[in-house]
């Protein structure tokens, strides 16, 4: 990862597609400093999109109230502008997918008796979540192993875990995203950002990714890391960031 000062072709960029939780947050709340960002890169003609893991119920409210493009939940799984939703994962049945996550996540647990449902849980469509506090890296590891054994992916933030079909994850919903919705955009005009190993497929496949500081405690975790890294970390790299690209 290089330093974010030795980052070329900035001012390319047209469209910024970003994480949440531990990348826009701090503390887990957004701040007027994120906000003031936001209402720059509008400003400057710069999109904000948010790829985050966070659930539809939670991502179909906030897609509103934000100044941004839209936003994709459940890492890659619905896509909200506006009004609309969006499924971006082949799921015919949802009552039905919904049921086999249940089971899946009832055999995880009769191995890790201790982790929980998360809270958002029950306003989720494509994923189903558990806190990750509490789990060191082999229990992760265990985890993704047993569901990669049920034919289902497994993912981690720094919020959650999340079981999932194989193939969903950020990078995937955010292509189909830009193909139907903004075509206008080249991946030389597009820069990712996140935090953790959920964003990990946005860093690997758009050549133009960011990792804000605490990206760091990952560092080993990672097959792919981003291009570059802030100074700060959380919201205060994402607004470094900004200030880099204006």
């Amino acid at each position: 990862m290089k330093p974010l000062n030795r980052a070329a072709n900035l001012n390319s960029i047209r469209l910024i597609a970003t994480d949440m939780d531990g990348t826009l947050t701090i503390d887990q709340k957004f701040t007027p400093q994120l906000l003031q960002a936001f209402d720059r890169l509008n400003q400057a003609g710069i999109s904000v999109l948010i790829v985050t893991g966070r659930s539809a119920g939670w991502v179909s409210g906030l897609v509103n109230y934000l100044p941004i493009v839209g936003a994709i939940a459940e890492n890659g799984g619905l896509f909200y502008q506006g009004e609309t939703q969006e499924l971006l994962v082949p799921i015919s049945d949802i009552k039905l997918h919904r049921q086999r996550l249940a089971e899946m996540f009832l055999e995880l647990r009769s191995f890790f008796p201790k982790i929980q449902e998360s809270n958002d849980n029950a306003f989720r469509l494509t994923d189903w979540t558990f806190d990750v506090s509490g789990l060191n890296l082999e229990d992760l590891k265990r985890l993704n192993s047993l569901c990669q054994n049920n034919d289902f992916g497994f993912t981690y933030s720094n919020v959650q875990c999340h079981i999932k079909l194989a193939n969903q994850d950020k990078a995937q919903g955010l292509l189909q995203v830009l193909e139907k919705h903004f075509p206008q955009y080249t991946l030389e005009q597009i820069a990712t950002v996140g935090d953790s190993p959920n964003d990990e497929s946005l860093f690997g496949q758009f050549p133009m990714s960011i990792g804000v500081a605490n990206i760091q405690h990952y560092q080993t975790q990672l097959e792919h890391l981003p291009t570059y890294i802030t100074t700060q970390p959380e919201g205060l790299g994402f607004c470094e960031f900004v200030d880099a690209v204006l």
